[in-house]
């Protein structure tokens, strides 16, 4: 039996072994600047966590079951951020059928892609995929670049949503009812943070 099989079908258990991964590894307590600019108390560096076998595990089974529920056959997003996040449900024991990049500009060598990977068929249902939310902002550029190479957008998954208006953002950027869904939030991994609302 894979290790990350005992995730399958009991995606409860796999939800609580991320967050207390993200709890005891992500969080990082100190002022940082975020990608949106904005300066914080606290940072959650997902990564730190994900890249640990058993939270990859746990999250690939999560992630891959969301791609499931939303009928998506691909799942990617912008570097660095989705990266580990769509490698780790290519890696679950029921994958998706491809994992894509979108890439930040487009390549000026070789076959001038803005989405690498495996060929996408045209239409086909894709999961933009995101580490950490904030603003939204990197997760509505992979909504529209998507969406403009002529995919249709299934839906979003994040490890986690800081709750800074990123949710709102992204579910706007959707508009077509495809679900945004956060795998935590910040209340959940640092519940006693100064800023909460």
């Amino acid at each position: 039996m894979d290790a990350s099989d005992k995730y399958v079908g009991d995606e409860e258990r796999a939800r609580a072994l991320l967050l207390g991964r993200l709890r005891k590894h992500a969080l990082v307590i100190g002022t940082v600047t975020l990608t949106s600019g904005a300066r914080a108390e606290y940072y959650v560096d997902a990564k730190r966590a994900i890249l640990l076998p058993e939270a990859f595990m746990a999250l690939g089974v999560l992630v891959a079951e969301h791609a499931r529920a939303c009928g998506a056959s691909a799942v990617g997003g912008v570097p660095v951020s989705a990266i580990p996040v769509a490698c780790a449900a290519l890696a679950a024991p029921v994958p998706p059928a491809k994992m894509f990049i979108v890439r930040k500009e487009r390549k000026e060598h070789g076959l001038q892609r803005w989405i690498e990977g495996p060929p996408l068929d045209s239409g086909e249902r894709c999961l933009i995929v995101e580490d950490v939310v904030t603003s939204g902002g990197s997760t509505i550029e992979a909504v529209e670049r998507v969406r403009s190479e002529g995919l249709t957008v299934a839906g979003v998954v994040s490890v986690l949503d800081r709750l800074a208006g990123g949710s709102e953002a992204i579910q706007k950027a959707l508009g077509n009812g495809a679900p945004y869904v956060a795998l935590s939030t910040i209340d959940e991994v640092y519940p006693e943070r100064p800023d909460r609302g």
